[in-house]
């Protein structure tokens, strides 16, 4: 998508503080963090939302997921702990409609939700 800033940065049109890349996604430091670690890892092809991922997509998930543990390990938060987190549409947090997932560590976290 043309528009799309998380494109843009797999697309390397936008810089980004790359921490982890393959074939399927690309994982960079959020440039507004609410935490020590904060990364956001997007999938290469666009999909806007979770709600977008279905059967013939699922792999997507298993490649997030993944590379979500290799973040973890790279920044040093995967033993003590740490947040993955996809907010889906607008009411879910949502901000940028490319899916992504947030990977949030590097102190105790409190409970946010609700």
């Amino acid at each position: 998508m043309s528009d799309c800033i998380f494109c843009k940065i797999v697309e390397g049109k936008i810089p980004c503080g790359n921490i982890y890349e393959d074939e399927q996604v690309l994982a960079f430091d959020d440039i507004h963090p609410m935490a020590p670690v904060h990364v956001i890892i997007v999938p290469k092809k666009h999909v806007s939302t979770l709600l977008d991922v279905d059967v013939k997509k699922s792999d997507i998930a298993g490649n997030l997921i993944a590379a979500a543990q290799k973040v973890a390990q790279i920044k040093g938060i995967a033993a003590k702990g740490f947040r993955a987190v996809i907010n889906c549409n607008a009411e879910g947090g949502q901000v940028v409609f490319h899916l992504h997932m947030h990977v949030l560590g590097g102190r105790k976290l409190q409970d946010q939700l609700g």
